[in-house]
């Protein structure tokens, strides 16, 4: 019994029966919480209550009982997986990603590879959450064509997108959502109060050469000699790299199919030219709002704008390459990567059970309230304030990983205690996102930290995957990346370097 590992199917299970039983003890003592929110027409702050739900309530019962099958259906992780794959697949049953990977791979440095990797990874959050289901099969591919045992392009792909959540050089969509709630947040102190766009772009781009370093370290230092060699299939050998004029012509064509195509896209993203712009939302203010904005077409059928990509590319080759010869091979690469996905759908099932079941209980909301408080109770300020704050984002992403909504009960205590130290509503909220980031890689919570474990468990032969063991992988790339943090806020807090254009830490009045 001392060696029995639980597959982390039974450890969801585990995990919602566990929340339902916590929310009825949590409900008897009336857990509840006071957080402050803005009027933003009176910048005035106003009183909310959050109270734990009794789960094992009649309403409670009829909410699971009604909801799972609608929340697995409409379970974000799980059409953008089975979409990808579907692409994923015909690059890999074509043999575009065999010739692709091994002929980046097979004379590049293995460090340059992780670290093209690690740093991928983390500028896709520009992109949003595509990254979890697109890198982390490139990232094992990668490794694998590469000769190299392909959970630690998973590994590091996932740290990468994780780790990196926090680190925007590019203003995102998020962002500009979180300083909405920002700047309202601070017209409590002034009311004439204005963010610039380019707030954070100097400690972000540090951030971002720091962290694509120490990310790619730890792979190669810590992780890749963990995982050992790497037993490959007598399909997968890879001794021969050699190969036929026919299949590099099929990859020339592949390449060229996916750059007219990408032209196509860019073209249409690009506002004002001809007949241009048809993919944009055209009622956001900036343009990073038209790109991802709720109306935007890039935006919606981002997934299926990169899947089609894949299609393209691994038709295009196996046609010239003759590895695809007709309509019955096409239907072959098409549902090559579906194969055996049973397994995943139980095991996404349970994981979207279980976090609706957690976000209905408002246990995680609750506790952020909580955590909120301890800014104004300790009336801590300078450094010791700034690591508050950042220590209590980091916990509340444990348990709650929604970031507008936790920044939402957070910003209006937040933001004007912070201002009132001296301290700038927009090092506030970097330290937001640095500290959640730091949570995302450990918590079941997270909606796509189920993807990292269908990967890994498909790439992992022979043994099985646990929650403890992938959650240990991330522990080594936490430290480094929180100790990066650290003395980036507090560099730039003592320094009082600017953080950004026209923007610094510590607020001059």
């Amino acid at each position: 019994m001392k060696n029995k590992k639980f597959s982390p199917i039974f450890v969801f299970i585990i995990l919602t029966f566990g929340t339902i039983i916590l929310s009825f003890v949590l409900s008897l003592f009336n857990l509840q919480a006071e957080y402050s929110t803005v009027n933003s027409y009176t910048n005035t702050l106003q009183n909310n209550v959050i109270q734990v739900e009794n789960l094992l309530s009649a309403s409670g019962v009829k909410y699971i009982l009604t909801s799972s099958v609608s929340n697995f259906v409409n379970f974000e992780p799980l059409s953008m997986l089975i979409i990808i794959l579907i692409g994923i697949g015909v690059l890999e049953k074509s043999g575009f990603a065999k010739i692709f990977f091994t002929l980046i791979t097979q004379n590049s440095r293995k460090y340059s590879i992780t670290f093209g990797l690690v740093l991928l990874s983390i500028v896709s959050s520009f992109f949003g959450n595509i990254g979890f289901v697109l890198l982390l099969p490139i990232g094992a591919m990668m490794f694998k064509y590469g000769h190299r045992h392909p959970l630690g392009g998973i590994i590091a792909s996932f740290a990468g997108i994780c780790f990196g959540y926090g680190i925007n050089v590019f203003l995102t969509s998020m962002d500009t959502s979180l300083m909405s709630l920002t700047l309202t947040a601070a017209k409590v102190i002034d009311g004439n109060y204005s963010i610039n766009i380019y707030f954070q772009l100097f400690i972000m781009l540090a951030a971002l050469i720091l962290a694509s370093i120490l990310l790619t370290r730890v792979t190669e230092k810590t992780i890749m000699p963990k995982l050992g060699k790497y037993e490959f299939d007598e399909v997968e050998t890879l001794d021969n790299t050699k190969f036929t004029n026919r299949e590099l012509r099929g990859l020339v064509v592949g390449i060229a199919s996916a750059l007219l195509y990408l032209l196509v896209v860019v073209y249409m993203i690009i506002p004002g030219l001809p007949f241009s712009g048809g993919l944009l939302d055209s009622n956001g203010v900036y343009y990073i709002d038209k790109l991802f904005g709720v109306n935007s077409l890039f935006s919606q059928g981002f997934v299926f704008i990169v899947t089609f990509l894949f299609i393209i590319v691994g038709l295009a080759y196996g046609f010239m390459a003759k590895t695809v010869k007709n309509n019955k091979e096409v239907s072959e690469c098409l549902s090559y990567s579906l194969d055996g996905v049973g397994s995943i759908l139980v095991l996404i099932f349970v994981s979207s059970l279980f976090i609706s079941t957690f976000e209905k209980s408002n246990i995680g909301l609750v506790l952020i309230a909580l955590l909120t408080q301890t800014v104004e109770i300790f009336s801590f300020s300078g450094i010791s304030l700034v690591i508050l704050l950042l220590i209590i984002t980091f916990i509340g992403g444990l348990f709650y990983t929604g970031l507008q909504s936790k920044w939402q009960v957070m910003s209006g205590l937040v933001v004007p205690t912070l201002m009132n130290a001296s301290i700038s509503p927009e090092f506030a909220q970097m330290i937001f996102m640095a500290g959640s980031s730091l949570s995302m890689a450990f918590t079941p919570i997270m909606a796509y930290y189920v993807i990292y474990i269908a990967y890994m468990e498909k790439y992992d032969k022979g043994n099985q995957v646990t929650m403890y063991g992938s959650i240990k992988y991330m522990k080594s790339y936490g430290l480094m990346i929180a100790a990066m943090w650290l003395i980036l806020i507090i560099g730039f807090y003592i320094t009082g370097l600017p953080m950004g254009i026209n923007t610094a830490p510590v607020l001059e009045f």
